[in-house]
């Protein structure tokens, strides 16, 4: 029998060859929203990397959705003109499906980029007016509007156009950002909703707009191609967002065609407090998995191929995502794929570095 990390998984029509997934990883490298060559050498990179999905980095629906002005788009046609060819290169070359992630930074957009500390961009300065459920600001970035009726409207338009421009690119997956504090979870969390309207107090009401916002996308979004949600378990800060919450969340989720949650946590607010070690965030996985039956991708220091089998075979998770692990070390499902003595794809012109060859006798490598 052979391992859990290297056994297919089918999602609606799209069949995942192992359960090795590489995070969506923003890499502050685009110019107004399009891709470049950063992008084709990064992405070009994890799609040869073994692993069974490759997710796109959170892509802003509209320029004021960016985190930073250098974040990835899909709001024009120079963007998804940009994106073309990066993914026509990936789905020739690469064994990788490939996924993409749609959001907007919500309260905390109009930053500078990670290695300059993501500080607030002045509006005098190139920044913008963020938005967020309510006027509650995050600490040290530009106070942020609170949505009205058309605004909500206008964003949701603008989500659907980019998932047009997905499906038209080919994208196989796609997969909504509601974690981290941005703009879904300002809605989600009482922490940053604190809204009298229909879309605040009770968990129903701070549900609203996101399930409004993920519904329509799935209206939008091709029946047989599969479409998640990444959510923050638990805000980690009293008072707020639960393991709880979010089971129920998961199961609106579900009656709506949500097809797997990648269980993540945090960002709400800056108190925070988060005890991270070795697969911190597992549990959570596990508990939206058992509480609702829908499969959940497990995210968090997973860094050794035993480790994440363990998960995946334990029945704690049905994928485990990489992201920092995967910029470390690239190849790693194939240094897992030798470790549990699975066979692996890579491109024929990377053939002479298997293992196999390396005393002379040749071993035709898996594809696809």
């Amino acid at each position: 029998m052979g391992s859990m990390l290297f056994s297919p998984l089918k999602l609606r029509d799209l069949v995942i060859p192992n359960r090795i997934m590489v995070s969506p990883m923003g890499q502050y490298s685009a110019v107004d929203g399009s891709a470049g060559t950063w992008h084709m050498m990064h992405l070009g990179s994890m799609s040869v990397s073994g692993a069974g999905l490759l997710c796109i980095e959170a892509t802003a629906v509209n320029p004021e959705a960016r985190l930073s002005p250098c974040d990835l788009g899909l709001w024009s046609d120079a963007n998804e003109a940009a994106l073309a060819p990066i993914v026509d290169f990936c789905r020739k070359q690469g064994g990788a499906r490939l996924g993409l992630q749609l959001w907007h930074s919500g309260r905390k957009g109009s930053v500078t980029v990670a290695w300059e500390r993501q500080q607030a961009i002045p509006k005098e300065c190139g920044g913008w007016t963020p938005f967020g459920a309510s006027e509650v600001p995050y600490p040290n970035r530009n106070p942020p509007k609170a949505l009205d009726g058309e605004d909500m409207r206008r964003i949701t338009a603008d989500y659907v156009a980019a998932t047009t421009r997905a499906d038209r690119l080919g994208i196989e997956l796609l997969e909504l950002h509601s974690a981290h504090g941005y703009l879904l979870h300002n809605f989600l969390s009482p922490l940053t909703n604190l809204r009298t309207d229909e879309y605040g107090g009770s968990r129903e009401n701070r549900m609203r707009y996101p399930l409004a916002v993920f519904k329509a996308i799935r209206d939008a979004w091709p029946a047989h191609k599969p479409f998640g949600v990444r959510i923050s378990t638990v805000d980690w800060a009293e008072g707020g967002w639960s393991v709880e919450d979010s089971i129920a969340y998961t199961k609106a989720l579900q009656a709506l065609g949500c097809d797997y949650i990648t269980a993540s946590s945090g960002g709400a607010v800056a108190e925070q407090k988060i005890a991270v070690g070795p697969g911190y965030q597992v549990p959570l996985a596990e508990s939206i998995r058992k509480s609702t039956g829908i499969p959940t991708v497990a995210v968090g220091l997973i860094t050794e191929a035993r480790q994440a089998e363990e998960i995946l075979a334990s029945g704690k998770a049905d994928l485990v995502a990489l992201g920092r692990r995967m910029l470390y070390n690239p190849r790693w499902p194939w240094h897992a794929a030798v470790e549990l003595g699975e066979e692996f794809y890579y491109p024929k012109q990377y053939e002479r570095s298997h293992p196999s060859m390396q005393g002379g006798d040749f071993l035709r490598p898996a594809r696809g």
